[in-house]
């Protein structure tokens, strides 16, 4: 393998490896807003019951 195809295989790995964290944390940022918005409307809908 020349050099350039080394150098050109690892620069192309650490990107992907970059995306995948990125895309890692872009999913946690997104289930924690649909878990707390899911409890506000949980907590809303159980408010409007208790006061039946």
């Amino acid at each position: 393998m020349s050099d350039p195809d080394h150098s050109n295989r690892k620069r192309n790995q650490k990107i992907a490896e970059n995306e995948a964290a990125r895309e890692l944390t872009g999913d946690v940022r997104l289930s924690t807003w649909a878990i707390g918005m899911a409890i506000v409307i949980a907590l809303i809908i159980l408010a409007i019951f208790l006061k039946r």
